[in-house]
């Protein structure tokens, strides 16, 4: 275990001094933070539009007690004002690329209901649909002018609308967003966990598959074994994502606090259940760790890698079929069944967990024991694919070598 510690250490530092592991460390949050505010960033830009002068003929003199409260309220983008101006006088005072609008309410579109109002080649098109606002009091105000008492315009103007409500979820109803989001946070920072230290997990392949090629692992094994070569580098690139997770957190915190600071985030994160999140994460990243490791004491050249090899490099990513499934039916059989195949076992557990309200600790168990004899299988086999693969050159090992290897 000391050797394997020199080589973890050894790993660890030749990475975090990378500067390509550095520049992805720092940058893949705030490509994330980027992403997740520039939608919001944009249609606040596009609401930020110029202000419109809106010029209302009024000869009733209904605008400035019983429309315009009615416009401030709504808070539109609008610079209102009363002219006496015919829409020629209006026009000939306008400046040019002015957005301005002229609306004509006089008695008799009032009465009858067809408002005319004049717009620019500069007036913004959302004007058509913020104008239609002002239907709903010029209707009130006809109602009640025809002199009809408040009531029969509350019973002319309310829609009927049917809302329909299970006996006794009311309480229910109301708690099962929080309730929600107190398991999907504890299952996200666990998912991003998994992810993180898988990704970098995928460096073993790289780096084993480096040294080989530029004959390194042959100085570095005259003095250490196979064995603690291979878990040094598990344990290396295991740090190396832990780092990974810490920087990205202490990155986007402050932005999930800041975007959601009406959640308790911390309350939900902090929670028993986490703990069971986080060693599912942990122990997926030892499977695909060690088949990473063997694979890349496998490979001659990156370039040239067989099928199967590419095969097994796309595993970590084979819960993507389930998401769907599981998503729709946490309980269903696709579920289940991607709780006991090793390779989905820990994303498709975390996603479970995340979703269900109660836990089904008998199929939790089955697939962390699966799991975990999975764990102890792979290493036992990568550790001796890795111990004649590393020193094997020239080509790529087939299938069949590798399978004479773990008999031997």
């Amino acid at each position: 275990m000391r050797n394997s510690l020199k080589v973890a250490r050894w790993e660890f530092k030749r990475n975090v001094k990378n500067k390509s592991f550095v520049i992805s460390l720092l940058l893949t949050p705030v490509l994330f933070i980027l992403f997740a505010t520039l939608p919001t960033l944009l249609s606040g830009s596009s609401s930020d539009e110029e202000t419109v002068n809106v010029s209302v003929s009024d000869p009733s003199g209904i605008w400035a007690e019983q429309i315009e409260p009615f416009v401030s309220s709504a808070d539109l983008n609008w610079d209102t004002s009363v002219v006496t101006a015919s829409p020629e006088e209006w026009e000939a005072g306008l400046e040019e690329d002015e957005s301005a609008v002229y609306l004509a309410l006089d008695e008799a579109a009032l009465r009858d209901g067809q408002i005319t109002y004049y717009t620019t080649e500069e007036t913004p098109e959302s004007f058509a649909g913020e104008v239609q606002l002002l239907a709903a009091p010029l209707q009130q105000l006809n109602l009640q002018n025809a002199g009809l008492s408040e009531e029969q315009m509350a019973a002319v103007t309310t829609g009927v609308q049917f809302n329909g409500q299970e006996l006794g979820t009311e309480q229910a109803a109301a708690d099962t967003g929080l309730d929600a989001l107190s398991r999907i946070i504890p299952g996200a920072f666990a998912g991003l966990i998994l992810f993180s230290i898988v990704m970098t997990g995928m460096m073993i392949f790289q780096s084993a598959s480096q040294e080989k090629k530029e004959k390194v692992s042959e100085i570095v094994l005259s003095s250490l074994t196979p064995s603690d070569l291979m878990q040094g580098k598990i344990i290396g690139y295991f740090w190396l994502g832990m780092l990974q997770v810490g920087v990205w957190l202490l990155i986007a915190f402050p932005f999930v606090i800041w975007r959601f600071n009406d959640l308790p985030i911390m309350e939900y994160l902090f929670v028993p259940e986490l703990a069971l999140l986080i060693v599912i994460a942990l122990i997926g990243y030892l499977l695909f760790a060690a088949l990473f490791v063997g694979l890349g004491a496998t490979i001659e050249d990156m370039s040239s890698t067989s099928n199967f090899q590419g095969l097994v490099m796309m595993l970590p990513f084979s819960p993507v079929i389930l998401i769907g499934p599981v998503l729709s039916d946490p309980n269903g059989l696709a579920a289940q069944v991607g709780s006991y195949i090793p390779f989905t076992s820990p994303a498709v557990l975390i996603m479970r967990l995340s979703l269900l309200e109660e836990w089904p600790w008998v199929e939790i168990a089955i697939g962390m024991t699966i799991l975990i004899l999975s764990v102890w299988l792979f290493m036992k086999l990568a550790g001796k694919i890795f111990e004649v693969g590393i020193l094997l050159y020239g080509k790529n090992a087939s299938m069949g070598e590798m399978v004479k290897w773990i008999r031997s």
